[in-house]
């Protein structure tokens, strides 16, 4: 059975959804303003309603237009987060070749050392209570391996807000998204989430001492020790 991805329908709103993003990324359509009506759009393009439908569906899943019932979709103001969707995409295709998820880890890593030395450097006295709140957050759910797997996220979600880079987050939140394919599929048990945990309390620990020497070394051998857990799960990446 052929599946839906080779329908002409299917094509047929991959083209009406790659014009539209064009025109939005380009300008041609600004923020605030609306995309056309869905009759001028059937009429302008000789395709059906159903077409245009799924077409904008996409569109407002990838942030670039607001759609509310009753009304003509609006084009959407640019944020952080629509930046970043814009190239998942691309990051989804690169994720399928050859070294790609390995490549993707390895920028994490390089990402988030950084980003511990700023937090034991510069972190305020809130920051280390959020980051505080969200280590017991993870060693309360040491038990329920799919509470953990959501507070691991929030932990180190904490050291993308500490520089206060409304850009960081949104790479945070891409990073789970695109790496989630294999995270979800990670075997997981309590003695599993328990050394993740101590990781997780190192490099706290480190970064309340201020040490960021220690900090990164921390994060180093957390990473590595996540990245053989994921490269022993699946064949194509050893």
């Amino acid at each position: 059975m052929k599946s839906d991805a080779g329908t002409p329908r299917k094509r047929a709103a991959d083209r009406l959804f790659a014009h539209f993003e064009e025109q939005i990324l380009n300008g041609a359509i600004t923020p605030g303003n609306p995309l056309p009506p869905e009759r001028e759009i059937v009429r302008t393009h000789g395709v059906s309603r159903t077409v245009v439908r799924e077409a904008l569906g996409a569109l407002a899943n990838k942030g670039l237009i607001t759609a509310r019932r009753g009304y003509r979709p609006v084009v959407t103001k640019p944020g952080y987060d629509t930046a970043v969707q814009i190239v998942g995409s691309v990051v989804t295709q690169l994720l399928g070749q050859p070294g790609g998820v390995r490549n993707l880890f390895e920028l994490r890593i390089m990402m988030e050392a950084a980003l511990v030395r700023e937090a034991a450097t510069n972190a305020s006295a809130e920051d280390l209570d959020r980051m505080d709140n969200a280590l017991k957050e993870n060693g309360e759910a040491i038990e329920d391996s799919a509470r953990f797997y959501e507070t691991d996220i929030a932990f180190h979600g904490v050291l993308y807000e500490i520089p206060h880079n409304p850009l960081l987050p949104a790479i945070h939140r891409a990073y789970t998204e695109w790496l989630h394919k294999h995270w979800r599929k990670m075997p997981r048990s309590p003695e599993r989430n328990q050394m993740n945990f101590a990781a997780h309390r190192d490099i706290f620990q480190a970064i309340l001492r201020r040490d960021a020497n220690k900090a990164e070394a921390a994060l180093r051998t957390h990473l590595d020790f996540a990245w053989d857990q994921v490269r022993n799960t699946f064949e194509e990446l050893k």
